[in-house]
């Protein structure tokens, strides 16, 4: 049976995808792009660490009353300030034992800051790397991670075929003279999409910023806005992860630099 894991079963498999020509070959990641994708995978894992940590002497210091504002940059020194505090009722043993885990906090964040260091580095080697930090809302982070998931863009026939390899478009259920789409498909890279997803609400918010100061808009920051005024600010955001992803490969296939005021003519 063909359902069954046997040599046989697989020989065939690799006879049919050899035979079928809509089935695209994966390629071989470069040492350099798996090392690019380690360095990202520990930073997430020392995010998470800290992440924990930071939520443990939160809600430690909670339970004698001690609130510590939201946001990582604001823990240390309110957990110092509170364990420098006489008034308070958290035990000595317990103060010694958060500041601990406040110089475990640091130590992360240290460790993090190497990471984004050596990965900036490996940035300022890379032409197409620093080709996509001109895009807004694609910083190191995302830059990297895609030259280290994707490889050389021009494997995509298109922007829409990248952006459909992240899982950024929407899920088709069509029939007939009948076109349903709906929700992304959510395929692909999870942590690319997550990091794309997250440039889209930082370029509509600075296009938010930029309408209440009064300045002029990009047209890509009016269609931002536009779109989250008709749908919402997350599906907005989504949206512009799609069009970023696009805008990236056109980049890549152009070799051209991004430019904020440039818009796709569809031939007559």
């Amino acid at each position: 049976m063909r359902r069954n894991k046997t040599d046989r079963a697989d020989a065939a498999g690799l006879v049919e995808a050899a035979r079928c020509a809509q089935i695209a070959h994966v390629p071989v990641k470069t040492p350099r792009q798996q090392g690019l994708q380690a360095l990202h995978r520990v930073r997430e894992q020392l995010k998470a660490h800290r992440t924990a940590a930071i939520n443990l002497v939160r809600g430690l210091l909670r339970e004698y009353g001690v609130a510590i504002p939201e946001g990582a940059a604001k823990v240390p020194a309110a957990v110092r300030a509170a364990l420098e505090d006489a008034d308070n009722d958290v035990p000595m043993p317990l103060r010694a034992t958060l500041a601990e885990q406040l110089d475990r906090i640091a130590t992360l964040q240290a460790d993090m800051a190497a990471i984004e260091k050596r990965l900036a580095t490996e940035a300022a080697q890379d032409v197409a790397v620093q080709r996509y930090m001109t895009v807004p809302g694609v910083g190191l982070l995302a830059a990297t991670a895609l030259r280290a998931g994707a490889g050389d863009l021009s494997r995509f026939g298109s922007g829409r075929h990248l952006a459909a390899w992240i899982g950024l478009v929407a899920r088709e259920h069509s029939s007939g003279h009948q076109r349903r789409l709906g929700r992304i498909t959510k395929r692909g890279d999870a942590y690319l999409r997550t990091l794309l997803i997250h440039g889209g609400r930082a370029v509509l918010r600075a296009a938010l910023m930029r309408q209440r100061a009064g300045r002029d808009l990009d047209p890509l920051q009016a269609w931002a806005l536009e779109l989250a005024r008709r749908h919402g600010h997350n599906k907005a955001a989504v949206a512009l992860a799609n069009k970023l992803a696009r805008r990236l490969w056109a980049l890549d296939h152009y070799g051209a630099a991004f430019d904020p005021r440039h818009t796709s003519h569809k031939p007559a």
